[in-house]
């Protein structure tokens, strides 16, 4: 079929059958292979998809209108229900904007219990995005498998903040309070024991000819098309550009850990993939390094007009009991200034642009999401590909729903 003649079809109703040649295949919302609450149209040839069209909004929330009647404690919530398979980088991406905008400097210990928790759920992100890869192209045993470690660590955000998903962890300035000795336990069984799970993982999928069969050169996006749609992350970095936010521009101690960047070349689903793959090692290196030089110390900073104090000293002493009810009422006024924070989300680059005009809430807060990017670029990573391979390649991304509205 000539270009004219398919730009002519094209023109048409998309919902429309042309000479019993074409179909319109509605991709979601709710397909049970997309990943999440989003529509894609495809316009087929048969197997073969000539055109897609993206539909989001199916579970627009408007946290960023919400964040301006909002202080700026209470904003925490709405950050872990963005990337929720990894809920405390979001968390912690939003505090250290707060602080770099109320110039709060937090102590040692706290920036390396962050960076513990940030690379635990880095692991867990990346372990459901390369076992649902797996799933997608016919291997269910591995996510159901890594499922497991996923628990294991979410065990462990239990005992920081009582919850397991959307965390809402740490304050502004640090914790809420101190890691306790299960934690300590849970951590040490994680480091020991999961390279060896981790290792079966790898070795189900990582040279599985059939696997590979179905993701090499599959969903594949050139470095230059992927720098100009914004990519960051594992997506970007899958195509060869070394890319990471805690390299270039470091926050929380990254400085203090070695680490690689692991880099693909091609740009496809099976390089995303092993990119996925070798960051899970790197995550646990810096998990293993920032626990066996844990600093002692604080668990938060001297912030006490954005920290809570103990629930004991408010009930004694006046200056507690004053900030207690300006900071739950929202009572203290924010520094007039502009900022914009970033950090390395388990999918990429996540940032957030805040704007005070010096009252009680952000005048402006907007959330930079990768996968709102990523998804972009998605009707041309598909286009002339099957539908099957559309599919893995939808994983590939990690497109996360609460990623695309907010």
């Amino acid at each position: 079929m000539k270009n004219n003649e398919l730009s002519n079809i094209l023109n048409h109703d998309i919902n429309e059958q042309i000479d019993g040649q074409l179909y319109t295949l509605n991709l979601g919302p709710t397909h049970p292979a997309t990943h999440g609450i989003f529509q894609n149209v495809l316009t087929m040839d048969g197997e073969k998809i000539l055109h897609s069209e993206q539909t989001v909004g199916y579970i627009h929330r408007a946290f960023e209108k919400i964040a301006e009647r909002r202080n700026l404690t209470q904003i925490t919530t709405l950050t872990d229900r963005l990337n929720y398979c990894s809920a405390p980088i979001n968390n912690f991406g939003w505090h250290m904007t707060v602080e770099k905008l109320l110039g709060i400097e937090t102590p040692k210990r706290v920036d390396y219990l962050r960076v513990i928790l940030m690379e635990l759920a880095r692991i867990g992100d990346h372990l459901i995005c390369n076992g649902v890869t797996g799933m997608d192209a016919g291997a269910i045993t591995g996510l159901t498998y890594m499922f497991q470690d996923r628990e294991r660590i979410y065990n462990m955000y239990e005992q920081i903040c009582g919850a397991r998903m959307t965390t809402n962890m740490g304050r502004i300035g640090g914790f809420e309070r101190d890691i306790n000795d299960k934690f300590h336990e849970y951590l040490q069984e994680f480091i020991k024991n999961f390279p060896k799970r981790y290792g079966e993982f790898c070795s189900l999928l990582e040279r599985n000819r059939i696997f590979m069969d179905r993701t090499i050169n599959v969903g594949a996006i050139s470095s230059e098309r992927a720098l100009s749609y914004g990519f960051t992350g594992p997506n970007l970095r899958a195509t060869g550009v070394d890319y990471d936010v805690r390299v270039a521009q470091p926050y929380s101690s990254y400085e203090d850990f070695d680490f690689i960047i692991p880099v693909g070349t091609s740009g496809d689903t099976y390089d995303r993939f092993m990119v996925r793959q070798q960051e899970v090692w790197e995550s646990l290196k810096i998990i293993k390094q920032a626990y066996e030089n844990l600093p002692d110390g604080d668990f938060h900073a001297d912030a006490p007009e954005y920290y809570l104090p103990e629930k004991s000293d408010v009930y004694s002493k006046m200056e507690s009991l004053i900030y207690h009810f300006k900071i739950v009422m929202g009572e203290t006024n924010i520094p007039v200034g502009e900022v914009y924070n970033c950090v390395e989300g388990a999918n990429g680059e996540l940032g957030f642009y805040l704007v005070s005009d010096g009252g009680r809430s952000p005048y402006r807060l907007h959330f930079r999401r990768p996968c709102f990017i990523y998804y972009q670029a998605y009707p041309e990573m598909i286009t002339g590909a099957g539908i099957s391979d559309a599919i893995v390649t939808m994983c590939s991304m990690n497109i996360i729903a609460g990623e695309l509205d907010a």
